[in-house]
């Protein structure tokens, strides 16, 4: 059968595709457009934009001939310009530029602005009605209802980036979604998988930052080593599947050879496999429905022979159950998990507050703010800023 996005149109190949990439220099940013510069026929890149790294910004910008690059950071500008002189590149700076350059006609878009900053230029490509390649998890953790009802009145498509729903969408590209019993979504386990509570209590930003694995931006890597990632990712699922919160099954899989597996109903299993390389599910997404070479190790499983599986520990990584609660309460209480986690994770990062009290400041602001709606962008803005003045109050208290 011919593979369907998930908003349920057939998708097309169009040639050259033209793309924009948001959050070009962060980690999925740089590895999509390390794909872009390889395959140099096949795309035309409308816009790049970037947070603050200028430099790299510029280098891209002129490396793929992009029409337009942006900066989020206004006084960023100038320098922006002068990087570009002569090019024929035109530039912009600012929170409003972001959002104006999702909304540049584009075929295809990489939403991959980190956090809840990415909502407005996500929602803003969206409403284009093209594909929109979705590697910022929050779109749909904090807005899934505003984002999700969008996609329909655009008629947009939504393609899963992250590895995991990019490996659940692969497996379920028969469209047989009606058969389907159950996903599994699987976790490496992080830096401390077996760790004691102890030994966590422990943990240095650095030791958090190491992970075996896969190699991400700070945010995340911190993320899967709390399991927070995981949970976030459940919440995604429901939203991208339309699955009910216990449909969604997580197993630690230290390998991270088999990424997502669907259960259907006559008994089979289907699972996506490959190496633990982001090039993989964005080759996928970037070149959707067809298939685009990458560089990426190829799968040996002769030489990994050994692949395992076991259920999460809740009690030593309590931010998967968390998310699952947030899930189920809907509303607005994942919005409010997602700022205060982004809030705990910052200032772990900045060594004021310990490992385990990350989880403990989502659980406080969890408590304090209730099951809220949100209904609009809006509403979603409004929560995460009153669950970020929570949160701050919360770990500054910890710090003194």
């Amino acid at each position: 059968m011919t593979p369907r996005d998930i908003s349920g149109r057939v998708g097309h190949q169009a040639d050259p595709r033209s793309v924009t990439v948001l959050g070009s220099t962060g980690s999925v940013g740089t590895q999509t457009v390390e794909l872009l510069a390889a395959a140099p026929d096949r795309f035309q890149v409308r816009a790049l934009v970037a947070g603050r790294n200028i430099r790299l910004l510029a280098e891209q910008a002129v490396m793929l001939r992009a029409a337009h690059a942006v900066v989020a950071d206004p006084d960023g500008l100038p320098a922006l310009r002068q990087a570009l002189a002569g090019t024929g590149i035109t530039s912009a700076a600012g929170s409003q530029a972001v959002v104006e350059a999702a909304a540049m006609p584009a075929d295809w878009t990489m939403a991959a602005i980190t956090g809840a900053a990415g909502l407005a230029a996500t929602l803003a490509a969206v409403r284009r009605g093209a594909v929109v390649a979705l590697a910022n998890k929050e779109a749909l953790v904090c807005a899934g209802e505003v984002m999700l009802r969008a996609v329909r009145e655009a008629g947009a498509t939504l393609l899963p980036v992250d590895s995991e729903h990019n490996a659940i969408f692969q497996s379920m590209a028969d469209g047989n979604h009606g058969a389907v019993e159950k996903i599994v979504l699987t976790a490496s386990g992080g830096p401390f998988r077996t760790a004691s509570l102890e030994e966590m209590a422990r943990v240095t930003p650095d030791a958090a930052l190491r992970h075996p694995i896969w190699s991400m931006g700070a945010k995340i890597s911190i993320d899967s080593a709390t399991m927070m990632n995981k949970g976030l990712e459940v919440i995604e699922a429901a939203r991208l599947f339309n699955l009910r919160e216990s449909a969604i099954g997580v197993l630690v899989h230290p390998q991270s050879v088999i990424h997502g597996l669907v259960y259907y109903h006559d008994g089979s299993v289907l699972a996506q496999l490959g190496s633990p390389d982001m090039r993989i599910p964005i080759a996928h997404a970037l070149a959707w429905p067809a298939r685009m070479a990458t560089p990426s190790p190829r799968l040996d499983l002769a030489a990994v022979s050994r692949l395992e599986f076991s259920e999460p520990d809740l009690e030593r990584f309590p931010s998967l159950r968390l998310a699952r609660d947030a899930l189920k309460a809907g509303g607005g209480t994942p919005a409010i998990l997602n700022a205060a986690n982004e809030v705990g994770v910052e200032a772990f990062l900045q060594r004021q507050i310990g490992f385990l009290e990350i989880a403990r400041t989502v659980e406080q602001v969890l408590e304090q703010m209730g099951t809220p709606r949100a209904d609009t962008l809006e509403d979603v803005t409004a929560l995460d800023e009153a669950a970020r003045r929570s949160a701050r109050r919360l770990t500054a208290a910890l710090t003194t």
